[in-house]
């Protein structure tokens, strides 16, 4: 069978694509990855038109498996579970506590997204003011994280490495591009995903990147 192709955006910028990204080389899977660049200098209809050829959506990130395409970051995720179960916790019940999570994520904290664009290269020299909006998102944030690595033990969410931190790392890194203040606990689990080989691999690739996206790079200037 032909390798997985993941068709993602740029590494600097594409928390979406980071996420499954990370899922594939935690659980060990095979794939070949092919970068459309998002944005910036020279971006337009051709890379649209590029991206609507490998996606349905006419998003990225995308998984190219056989003559199928899946093209959203968690059912990603789920794909590659389905190869290397280890990515979701064994016990069913802490399964369920991390797909929650993991589903939070996905379809939460707008406000910290919108705020907090994905920029790895970029370290903010201090925390602009935030909204009362990302302020409970970042509440609800730490809350969720607070219980679950107390509740497991860490070092990761749910005890070992799994797709509920696939789904968090890069919120990591807009609390590190952003100068957000955070809780100890909070630092010591971004901690360990800056820490972790994968994740360093990602990040080392998306430092020297070339294309920039001057909408995120424009914020808070």
């Amino acid at each position: 069978m032909t390798r997985p192709v993941l068709y993602i955006g740029n590494k600097n910028y594409s928390s979406w694509s980071m996420r499954p990204w990370l899922a594939l080389k935690w659980g060990a899977i095979a794939f070949d990855e092919k970068i459309i660049p998002l944005g910036g200098e020279g971006y337009g209809r051709s890379q649209i038109k590029e991206v609507r050829e490998v996606s349905p959506s006419g998003r990225v990130p995308a998984l190219n498996v056989g003559d199928v395409v899946i093209y959203e970051s968690l059912a990603i995720c789920e794909w590659a579970a389905e190869q290397a179960p280890s990515l979701w916790p064994a016990d069913a019940l802490r399964r369920a506590d991390a797909r929650s999570a993991a589903s939070e994520m996905h379809a939460g904290f707008a406000a910290v997204r919108e705020a907090m664009s994905c920029n790895i290269r970029r370290r903010l020299a201090s925390e602009p003011a935030w909204s009362a909006n990302v302020r409970a998102d970042l509440d609800q944030l730490f809350a969720l994280w607070e219980r679950v690595l107390g509740k497991y033990g860490g070092p990761f969410l749910f005890g070992q490495r799994s797709i509920a931190d696939a789904m968090f790392a890069p919120v990591c890194t807009r609390l590190r591009t952003y100068h957000v203040t955070i809780p100890a606990f909070a630092q010591k689990y971004c901690d360990a995903i800056f820490a972790d080989v994968a994740f360093q691999e990602w990040e080392r690739a998306g430092e020297v990147e070339t294309w920039t996206i001057e909408q995120s790079e424009a914020l808070y200037r």
